[in-house]
């Protein structure tokens, strides 16, 4: 029996299909992949992959193996070409699983490139990528392994090369001096490199990628042949500061439990961190901090009822949260009503921002207890 106090979480399919309409607009005549890591940014791959691949997306992004392979069963591998990438790179004995699933392992070292040399000597010829550090110090190869490679072509024998990527740090700023200087270091990689690849449909050489969600906005110089945008795909403001271009995804909804009279001098939840000030009303919500609603939103935060602000009061628990709701009217406020956290009143970015995080954290950290509900594109 479904849980009639359980929070909601809305995920409107179709917003996330106009943000990736929006997003191959902003790079043609480039090609727009999408970012499928932590189950689509926590919003369900199984549900949005299928949407995206009718809507002409070739090109899926993953972190690591599991992951590429459950988006494999929702992506058959005969059903036009679907590529799958796993940006974690290559672990150790887990080729035979990468090739059975067909997956393309974005190679990050020189000892994963030797690995996957010496597997499709014996298994037959696979792609693969190869992702460049040019300044995230991160994962990639590095300068000393860039210069190898572009010296000597000959180490990459053998490989079917079908992305040469990097990844930018500051793409978020705009006007931040780290970003021409890693596409000056991407160019010099993609102008030099003698990388082997697939001939697949008059391509004769590798997709060069550098751009994920912010740096599509950054201009045509860093979209190359494929964009890769995750968090924008699913709502989240690309550039610190802007007006966000993309349409909302997610609406995050929970219930009123409780209401409870408090007069002056009463204290609110753990710690008793919050002292009333005079009579008001409480009301308890069915959410916390094991559904992904920080502690750091306790006495900061607010939630939204019939679109007016009410204030987190006290600590976050693992399963409640309080708010202020004196201020509203009795029939907008009873157990069983739904509230805001992230809706049209306030934006994931808005809440991340009371949190003191950013809207990829909270996005990815919202729980398994909600139910979700898709909306749009015929769900």
């Amino acid at each position: 029996m479904p849980d009639s106090f359980a929070p909601v979480l809305t995920v409107d399919l179709g917003a996330i299909l106009a943000n990736y309409r929006l997003l191959c607009t902003q790079v043609r005549p480039g090609l727009c992949g999408v970012a499928m890591k932590a189950d689509a940014y926590a919003v369900g791959a199984a549900m949005v992959a299928p949407h995206l691949k009718r809507a002409g997306c070739n090109h899926f992004f993953v972190a690591t193996v599991d992951e590429g392979l459950a988006l494999r069963q929702v992506l058959p591998q005969f059903d036009g070409g679907a590529r799958i990438y796993l940006l974690n790179g290559l672990p150790p004995g887990a080729e035979r699983d990468i090739a059975g699933g067909d997956l393309i392992p974005i190679l990050n070292s020189m000892a994963e490139i030797e690995r996957w040399q010496a597997f499709v000597r014996a298994a037959g010829s696979r792609p693969a990528g190869l992702q460049f550090d040019t300044g995230l110090n991160r994962l990639g190869l590095g300068r000393d392994d860039s210069l190898r490679l572009i010296g000597d072509p000959h180490l990459l024998n053998g490989l079917d090369i079908a992305v040469v990527m990097s990844h930018l740090a500051c793409a978020d700023d705009p006007e931040h001096p780290a970003n021409r200087l890693q596409l000056d270091r991407f160019r010099e990689i993609a102008d030099n490199l003698k990388a082997p690849s697939l001939v697949t449909g008059g391509r004769t050489r590798p997709l060069l990628s550098l751009a994920a969600s912010s740096s599509i906005f950054l201009g045509a110089d860093y979209h190359f042949d494929l964009v890769r945008p995750g968090a924008a795909l699913y709502g989240i403001n690309p550039v610190l500061g802007a007006p966000n271009p993309l349409q909302p995804v997610v609406r995050l909804q929970a219930k009123i439990l409780q209401l409870r009279e408090v007069d002056l001098n009463m204290t609110v939840g753990y710690g008793a961190s919050h002292q009333v000030r005079g009579p008001t009303v409480l009301a308890t919500i069915g959410v916390g901090y094991a559904d992904g609603i920080f502690r750091s939103l306790g006495s900061r935060g607010a939630v939204y009822v019939a679109g007016q602000r009410a204030p987190i009061v006290g600590r976050i628990s693992m399963d409640l949260i309080t708010v202020d709701v004196g201020h509203l009217p009795a029939s907008v406020c009873q157990p069983g009503m739904s509230v805001d956290f992230i809706g049209p009143d306030q934006s994931i970015d808005d809440l991340a921002r009371d949190a003191g995080t950013i809207g990829y954290e909270l996005l990815t950290h919202l729980g398994t207890r909600f139910q979700r509900r898709y909306v749009g594109a015929g769900a």
